[in-house]
C-alpha cells in the first residue's frame, strides 16, 4: 500500500503542464494557421501557410508551406522563433505579437526560404483569431 501511494505520488508530482493555442486568419484565398505549445518553461511554435492566388495575383502559382521551432519569450506577450537555414548561416526569424484575441507575425527576411512564391508567414499587420 505504502509502495502505491508513493508512486502515485511521484507521477503526480512529475507531471507536465501542456497548454496549445490555435490561431488562424483567412484572407482571400490565403490561410494562416499558427500553433503555440507551451509545456512548462518550453515553448514551440509551428505555423503553416496555404495560398491560392487572390484576383491580384494573376500570374502567381499556389503554394503551401510551414516552419517550426522552439521559441523564447521576448517581453510581454512577445516570442520570438529561430530557425536555422541548413547549410546557410542565416535563420527564419518570427516575431509573434500576442493579445488576448489573436495573434500578429513578423517575419525576417530569411524566411523566404522555407516559403516561395506568393507564400509567406508575415501577417501583414492583420490578427490571426485565436481559436477557442
Amino acid at each position: 500500500m505504502k509502495k502505491s501511494l508513493f508512486l502515485a505520488a511521484m507521477l503526480v508530482s512529475g507531471s507536465a503542464f501542456a497548454t496549445t493555442d490555435h490561431y488562424l486568419l483567412r484572407d482571400g484565398n490565403h490561410v494562416h494557421h499558427l500553433k503555440i505549445t507551451q509545456l512548462n518553461d518550453e515553448i514551440t511554435v509551428s505555423t503553416d501557410v496555404d495560398f491560392e492566388p487572390n484576383a491580384n495575383e494573376k500570374d502567381a502559382k499556389a503554394c503551401s508551406a510551414d516552419v517550426s521551432g522552439e521559441a523564447k519569450k521576448t517581453g510581454e506577450n512577445q516570442l520570438l522563433m529561430k530557425k536555422h537555414i541548413e547549410g546557410q548561416a542565416d535563420y527564419c526569424e518570427l516575431k509573434i505579437q500576442l493579445s488576448p484575441n489573436g495573434a500578429k507575425i513578423e517575419q525576417s527576411e530569411h524566411c523566404s526560404n522555407f516559403a516561395a512564391g506568393i507564400c509567406h508567414f508575415n501577417s501583414d499587420g492583420k490578427e490571426l483569431v485565436k481559436i477557442k
